[in-house]
C-alpha cells in the first residue's frame, strides 16, 4: 500500500524520474533535440542570409524553465551535436555552419540561456513584479542572441550598418512574438521545472 502510494505522489509531482541527476541530464538532452527541432521550422528571408527559426524561443525557455547551468549545458549539446556533423543547424552541417553568416546567433545560445536562467530566476530583483522580471531577461537573452549575430555578420561582411540592417532590425518583431510565448510557457511552469532539477 505504501509503494501504491508513494508511485501516485510521484506521477502527481511529475517526479516520474526518481533521481535528480537523471532527470537534469534527461531535461538538457530534450532541450537540446528541442533546439535542433526549432531549426528546422524556418522561413526565408530574401534580404538577409539569416532566416527565421524557432530557436530563440527554445534558448531562452532553456534557461527560463532550467536555470542557468542546465540551460547553457543544453545548448553546449545543441552545438556538440552540429559539431560533431549531425544535422541540426539551419545553415547547413557541422563546423562550416558555424563559420557562416549565421555562426554568430549559434554561438551566442548558451550565453543566451545563461542569461535567461539568471535573470528569470523567481525571486530575483528588486523593486518590479515578477512578470516584468521575466519578459525583460527573457528580452535581454533573445537581444543577445540578436547582437551576437550581428557582430560576427559584420565581420563576414565587413559592412557594420549592414550587419546590424540584416541581423537584428528584421528579426525584432518576431524576436518578440517568441519572447512572449516564452514568457507565457515559462510563467506558467518555471517554479515546478526548476524544484524538480
Amino acid at each position: 500500500m505504501n509503494q501504491t502510494m508513494l508511485r501516485i505522489r510521484n506521477v502527481a509531482t511529475l517526479e516520474l524520474v526518481p533521481d535528480r541527476v537523471t532527470r537534469q541530464v534527461l531535461a538538457v538532452a530534450a532541450f537540446a533535440v528541442a533546439t535542433a527541432l526549432a531549426a528546422y521550422i524556418r522561413v526565408p528571408m530574401p534580404f538577409t542570409p539569416v532566416p527565421v527559426t524557432l530557436q530563440t524561443a527554445v534558448v531562452i525557455l532553456a534557461g527560463a524553465l532550467m536555470g542557468p547551468r542546465l540551460g547553457a549545458a543544453s545548448q553546449l549539446a545543441y552545438l556538440g551535436m552540429g559539431i560533431a556533423g549531425l544535422p541540426v543547424f539551419a545553415a547547413g552541417l557541422g563546423l562550416p555552419a558555424l563559420l557562416g553568416p549565421t555562426g554568430g546567433y549559434l554561438l551566442a545560445f548558451p550565453a543566451a540561456a545563461f542569461v535567461a536562467g539568471m535573470l528569470c530566476r523567481p525571486g530575483a530583483g528588486r523593486g518590479t513584479t515578477e512578470a516584468v522580471r521575466l519578459v525583460a531577461g527573457l528580452a535581454a537573452a533573445s537581444l543577445l542572441i540578436l547582437v551576437s549575430g550581428a557582430a560576427w555578420l559584420a565581420v563576414y561582411t565587413g559592412d557594420l550598418a549592414a550587419a546590424m540592417a540584416l541581423g537584428i532590425v528584421p528579426f525584432l518583431v518576431g524576436d518578440g512574438i517568441k519572447v512572449s510565448l516564452a514568457a507565457l510557457i515559462a510563467w506558467r511552469g518555471r517554479r515546478r521545472t526548476l524544484g524538480l532539477l
